[in-house]
């Protein structure tokens, strides 16, 4: 029996686009693979709002939390790597363990939490980057 392969979505602060991607991938892929998701410089908590609009479409990451890259890098080998910022592409590691050509990508979103405004405003780009990420991801198994 093939073991799962390891997917890591990275981003800075590891609360919004890396956790909404790994409840997404979850989803999309059922049991597939081993999905998790860290940031360069992990915040407390996941963000409310990203919790919230993916809630909105039967998606619970409520539990999750941000975690350190340096919980994965070394320790555990990650087949796919998916770096979902601009930030994270241009300070990330650039040697994993695990990881062979080709299976990088790089998928910059805008960053949900920088946006203004009132809460439907914010609401309405975290909806905007959550179905940005379910969009490529779709492309993205079904290319596999």
């Amino acid at each position: 029996m093939e073991r799962k392969k390891n997917v890591l979505f990275l981003c800075t602060g590891n609360s919004a686009r890396s956790q909404m991607a790994e409840g997404l991938l979850r989803q999309i892929a059922g049991d597939r693979f081993e999905v998790m998701s860290a940031g360069l410089e992990p915040k407390d908590e996941v963000h409310p709002l990203a919790v919230e609009v993916m809630r909105e479409i039967g998606i619970d990451i409520g539990a999750q939390k941000p975690k350190a890259v340096d919980v994965f890098l070394g320790r555990v080998p990650v087949h796919y790597l998916i770096v979902v910022c601009n930030r994270a592409q241009a300070t990330c590691p650039r040697i994993w363990p695990g990881l062979m050509d080709g299976n990088r990508y790089y998928w910059p979103v805008d960053d949900p939490v920088e946006a203004t405004g009132g809460i439907e405003g914010q609401l309405a780009v975290f909806r905007v980057v959550r179905d940005e990420l379910q969009e490529k991801l779709r492309e993205w198994v079904n290319a596999l």
